[in-house]
C-alpha cells in the first residue's frame, strides 16, 4: 500500500517542519460486541470497524509547506483542517492524510474515520473467548501501528500529550496510558498524559479480571510518590493469576529504579495487563504495560519461568525510563530503550528480587539469542541503519537486546558501576520528555567516567560481529605456567578487533573431585593477542576459562587439555555461572561445526542430570533438540533419538518426585520420545493407567504429552477433540490446532498448508500454532513437496499481508528440514531472482539460508566423527 513504509528521510523531514501540541483520541468501541462474527468460522465479507476520531494541535515552522499525518483505515468520514473540510476522497490515500499548503504557526486537523479491529495482534485487537463468548481488546503499536486506531504523526521524535476518551460496552472496563478521570455510562475520560511518542500510547478494554495495589516512597526531601497498581487478565484466567507476586517483583524494581535513577517515576498509575494473542513479551505503555497472557501460568512450571516473568516485568519498568521518559529519535537508536531495559531487567533482578542468579540465565540464554543474530549474514551494528519501518521491525532482533545488553555489561566493567549510574540520572534530566540520539548518552558517560566513550562506541557500538577468544599457554619443567595468553579472533566479513575486560580462571579437581577455580587475573585485551602477566607461575590447571564471570561479549574457545577436562568432569564444576559458560561455549562449538553434535548429545547425556540451575537445564534441553534435528549426520539421528528419549526417560524416573527437575525431563522426554514404548508410556501417563511418582499430569502437561502423540499418529483428530473437550479454553484451542496440523497426513498438511498461506482467516496466535504443528521433524519427507510451494508462494504473502503474519510465514514455513544442497539451490536461486524484492523479505530469507548452511557444515563435522558417541 503506497505510503504505508514511512522511511527515515521522510520522518526527518517532518519532524523539521513540525511541532505536535497535544491528541485527543476518542473512540467507540461498541462495535467490538453489537455484530456477528463471534462463532468460530465465522467471517463477516468487511472488516468489523470501530469509530476513530482524532484532534491534533500542532505547529507548522513555515508557511506553505505540505506534510501528512500517518492513518491506516478502511475508511475515512470527514477531515478537516484549521476548520475546513477537506474531501477524503482526495486527501486519504489509505495511508496517508495530505495536509497541503499550511499556515505559519498553529494547526488543528480533525480525522474523523472507522477503524479496523485486528486478528494480527497490530493495532486494535479484537480477542473472542472461546471458553465463554467474552471479548477482549487491546492496543500494541510498536514500532508504527497507532496509525491503525487514530490519525497521528507515527514518528517517535514527534511527542506529544494525549487524552484518550472511549466508548464502550457498560459492562466493561477500560483503561490507557492516564488515570481515570470520569465515567458517565460507557463513556471512560483519562488524564493527559505527558508528552510521549505515539507507539507507547495504550487502550485496553473488555470485562477483565482486575485486582489492584499500591507502591508508595518517600525521598530524602521529605515528599512522598504514590503510585497505584493495577494487574489484569482475562476472567477464564483469574483462577490461575498469581497478582501478589506480580506486585512483589513490581514494588522491588521500583525500589531499585527509585535507588539508582533519582528520577521518580513520572506516569502515574501502573497497570499491567495480561492480554490474548500477545505477539511480544510485553510492551513498555507508560502506566498501562501489555504483556502476552502465557506469563499467567496455568500449571506447574519450574522457578526458570518465574525468573523470565520477573525479568520481563523489570525490563519494561526500565523503559519508564529508558524509552518513554527520554525517547530514541529515530529507530537507528532503538538499543537506547531495548539494550538498557535488556540489561537493567537482569541487574534489577538480580539485586532486588529472589532470582539472585539471573546472570546465569543472561550468560546460558540470552547471550546465545546475540551469539547466533551477530553471526547472520544481517548482522548489523548495535547503532543500525534503519531506513525505513519495515527495517525497524526486523531489528527488534538479538543484536538490539541482547548484544545491547551484553555489551552495556562490558561497559559497566569498563567505566564503574557507579559512574554508569549517575550518567544515567544526568542523562534523565538532562532529555527529559525528549528525544536523544547516540552521542548524548556517550557524553554524559564520558563525563562521569572519564574514558574515552567515542573509541568504546566506535569498536563496541558501531561495528557488527563476535568475536573469540582463545587461551595458548605453556608450562615449565615444574608443571607451572610459563605464559598464558589470550588469542583474539575475528571473522573475515567483520574483522574488527575489541577492547575487552576480561577474567581469566584457572581450574583444577580438589581430592573429592570437585572441579574449582584456584587462580583469576582481570585484564584488558586488546588486539590479537594479549598476555596474562599475573597467571604466570601458576600451577598447571586442568581447565582455563577465558571470561569467567561472564564479564565481556565473546564467544569463548578451549586449548586441547580444557577441551579434555570438560569431556570427562563438567559436571564437576561447582560455580554454577562457570558451569553454564562452559555449556554456552560447548554449543558455540558445536553451531560453529567445530565439535560434532554427537558429542555435545553426548555431553548432555552424561552431565545434564547433575546440572542444579534449571533454567541451565531447560536450554541444554532446547540445544539439544536442535543438535539433533538440524546439526546431527542424517545417517546418526535414528541412533542418537533413540539415545536421547533412553537417556531422558532415565533422568525422569530418577528425579526427585515433585521436583521442577523432574518436571523439565517429563516435557523433554515428551520432546524426544521416539518408539512404541515411549508413547505408550506416555499414552498411559495420559490415561491414568501409569503414574511417576510426583509427577502431576496437569492440563498443560497434558498437551505437551499428546503433541508428539498427534505428531506420530499415535493419537487421531477423535483423541485431540476429546482434550479440547477437556481443556475448552483459548489455550486449549491453541494446543488443540497445533496438534491436528502435526498429524502425520499429506491432507493435514494440505489444509493446514492452505490455512496459513493461502487464506487470512486465522489470527496470529492460530497461525503461529498451525506452523508450529506444520512443520514436525519425523515429518521431513511429508513436507519435501512444501520447498518449491514455499518460494512461489512468500513474496504474495508478504505483499498481501500485515508484516507480522508475513515475518511469521516467511521464517516459520521456510522448508529448514530439508536440510540437503538442493534446498539451499532453491534458495540462493530466489535471492537471485528476487533481487528486488522487499528488502526486509530478502533479510528473512537470507537468514533462514545461512541457518541451512549452517547446519549442513555441522552435519558435515558430525559425519566426520564416524561411529564415535
Amino acid at each position: 500500500m503506497p505510503g504505508q513504509n514511512l522511511s527515515r528521510d521522510e520522518a526527518h523531514e517532518r519532524a523539521e517542519l513540525l511541532t505536535v501540541d497535544g491528541y485527543d483520541v476518542v473512540l467507540d468501541v461498541r462495535s467490538a460486541i453489537d455484530e456477528p462474527g463471534d462463532n468460530a468460522g465465522e467471517q463477516p465479507t468487511d472488516p468489523r470497524t470501530f469509530r476513530s476520531v482524532t484532534t491534533i494541535r500542532f505547529r507548522t515552522a513555515r508557511a506553505g509547506a505540505s506534510t501528512f499525518a500517518d492513518l491506516l483505515a478502511p475508511s475515512v468520514t470527514s477531515v478537516t483542517l484549521n476548520g475546513q473540510a477537506l474531501d477524503p476522497a482526495v486527501v486519504f490515500d489509505g495511508t496517508r492524510v495530505a495536509l497541503n499548503d499550511l499556515p505559519e504557526g498553529e494547526n488543528v486537523l480533525v480525522v474523523d474515520a472507522q477503524c479496523a479491529y485486528s486478528r494480527t495482534g497490530e493495532g486494535m485487537h479484537r480477542f473472542v473467548d472461546p471458553e465463554d463468548g467474552e471479548v477482549y481488546l487491546y492496543t500494541q503499536y510498536e514500532p508504527a501501528d497507532a496509525r491503525r486506531v487514530f490519525a497521528n504523526f507515527e514518528q517517535p521524535d514527534l511527542k506529544a500529550p494525549f487524552r484518550f476518551e472511549v466508548t464502550a460496552p457498560e459492562a466493561w472496563t477500560v483503561w490507557s496510558n492516564g488515570s481515570e478521570e470520569s465515567r458517565d455510562g460507557g463513556v471512560w475520560r483519562f488524564a493527559e498524559t505527558k508528552p510521549i511518542s505515539t507507539y507507547i500510547t495504550a487502550v485496553v478494554a473488555g470485562p477483565y479480571h482486575y485486582v489492584t495495589d499500591s507502591y508508595s516512597r518517600t525521598f530524602d526531601d521529605g515528599t512522598t510518590l504514590d503510585i497505584p497498581l493495577g494487574a489484569l487478565c482475562r476472567k477464564g484466567l483469574a483462577r490461575h493469576f498469581d497478582a501478589d507476586d506480580i506486585f512483589l517483583v513490581t514494588k522491588q524494581g521500583l525500589d531499585f529504579f527509585h535507588d539508582n535513577f533519582d528520577y521518580p517515576y513520572p506516569f502515574g498509575k501502573y497497570d499491567q495487563a495480561f492480554v490474548p494473542e500477545y505477539n511480544l513479551g510485553a510492551m513498555e505503555n507508560p502506566g498501562c504495560v501489555t504483556f502476552r497472557e502465557e506469563y499467567i501460568f496455568r500449571g506447574k512450571v519450574t522457578q526458570a519461568s518465574y525468573e523470565s516473568r520477573a525479568n520481563v516485568i523489570l525490563h519494561e519498568m526500565a523503559h519508564m525510563w529508558f524509552g518513554d521518559l527520554v525517547t530514541m529519535q529515530w529507530w537507528d537508536d532503538l538499543w537506547l530503550k531495548e539494550s538498557f531495559a535488556d540489561f537493567m531487567g537482569v541487574f534489577a533482578m538480580v539485586e532486588s528480587t529472589r532470582f539472585e542468579d539471573g546472570w546465569i540465565t543472561f550468560a546460558n540464554n540470552r547471550k546465545s539469542w546475540a551469539y547466533r543474530a551477530d553471526q547472520l549474514p544481517s548482522t548489523h551494528p548495535i547503532t543500525a541503519d534503519i531506513r525505513d519501518l519495515e527495517d525497524a521491525k526486523l531489528n527488534f532482533d538479538g543484536i538490539t537486546y541482547a548484544k545491547g545488553a551484553s555489551v552495556l555489561k562490558q561497559l559497566v566493567a569498563y567505566a564503574g558501576r557507579d559512574a554508569f549510574l549517575e550518567g544515567a540520572r544526568r542523562y534523565f534530566k538532562k532529555h527529559a520528555y525528549g528525544n536523544t540520539q547516540l552521542g548524548d548518552l556517550l557524553s554524559v558517560l564520558a563525563e562521569t567516567s572519564g574514558r574515552d566513550m567515542v573509541t568504546w562506541s566506535r569498536s563496541w557500538l558501531q561495528t557488527a560481529g563476535v568475536n573469540s577468544l582463545t587461551p595458548v599457554v605453556t608450562y615449565d619443567a615444574a608443571d607451572r605456567i610459563t605464559e598464558l595468553a589470550v588469542l583474539q579472533e575475528a571473522v573475515e566479513s567483520h574483522p574488527e578487533l575489541r577492547p575487552h575486560r576480561v577474567a581469566v580462571g584457572l581450574y583444577r579437581r580438589r581430592s573429592n573431585g570437585d572441579l574449582v577455580r584456584y587462580a583469576r587475573a582481570e585484564v584488558d585485551v586488546a588486539g590479537a593477542r594479549t598476555v596474562v602477566g599475573a597467571l604466570a607461575g601458576a600451577e598447571r590447571p586442568e581447565l582455563i576459562l577465558v571470561n569467567d564471570d561472564d564479564l565481556t561479549y565473546c564467544k569463548v574457545r578451549f586449548d586441547e587439555a580444557s577441551l579434555d577436562t570438560l569431556r570427562t568432569h563438567l559436571g564437576a564444576i561447582t560455580d554454577p555461572l562457570a558451569r553454564a559458560l562452559c555449556w554456552s561455549a560447548l554449543w558455540n562449538l558445536t553451531r560453529d561445526g567445530l565439535m560434532p553434535a554427537r558429542d555435545f548429545i553426548s555431553l548432555v547425556l552424561d552431565f545434564s542430570g547433575q546440572e542444579s540451575d534449571i533454567g541451565v537445564l531447560q536450554m541444554l534441553h532446547a540445544w539439544t533438540q536442535t543438535a539433533l534435528v538440524h546439526y546431527a549426520a542424517p545417517a546418526w539421528r535414528e541412533e542418537g533419538s533413540r539415545a536421547l528419549a533412553e537417556g531422558a526417560l532415565r533422568e525422569l524416573r530418577i528425579a526427585a518426585a515433585g521436583s521442577e527437575h523432574q518436571l523439565a525431563w517429563a516435557r523433554f522426554f515428551a520432546a524426544v520420545a521416539d518408539s512404541d514404548a515411549d508413547f505408550q508410556l506416555l499414552s498411559s501417563l495420559l490415561g491414568a493407567s501409569a503414574r511417576i511418582d510426583g509427577l502431576e499430569v496437569d492440563q498443560e502437561l497434558r498437551w505437551a504429552f499428546l503433541s508428539p502423540l498427534a505428531a506420530h499418529g499415535v493419537a487421531d483428530e477423535s483423541v485431540i477433540n476429546a482434550e479440547l473437550a477437556r481443556d475448552d479454553t483459548a489455550s486449549g484451542k491453541r494446543h488443540h490446532v497445533r496438534c491436528l496440523a502435526s498429524r502425520p497426513s499429506a491432507a493435514v498438511k494440505a489444509q493446514a498448508w492452505a490455512a496459513v498461506v493461502e487464506s487470512d482467516t486465522l489470527s496470529n496466535a492460530l497461525v503461529e500454532a498451525t506452523i508450529t504443528g506444520f512443520e514436525q521433524s519425523s515429518q521431513r519427507e511429508l513436507l519435501a513437496p512444501y520447498t518449491a510451494r514455499y518460494f512461489e508462494a512468500i513474496e504474495r504473502v508478504w505483499a498481501e499481508r500485515s508484516i507480522q503474519i508475513g515475518m511469521a510465514v516467511v521464517k516459520g514455513l521456510f522448508p529448514a528440514l530439508q536440510d540437503d544442497e538442493p534446498t539451499l539451490a532453491a534458495t540462493d536461486a530466489w535471492l537471485e531472482a528476487h533481487a528486488d524484492a522487499a528488502p526486509a523479505l530478502r533479510r528473512l530469507v537470507l537468514e533462514a539460508r545461512d541457518d541451512l548452511a549452517r547446519a549442513l557444515r555441522a552435519q558435515a563435522c558430525d559425519a566426520g566423527a564416524g561411529g564415535r558417541f
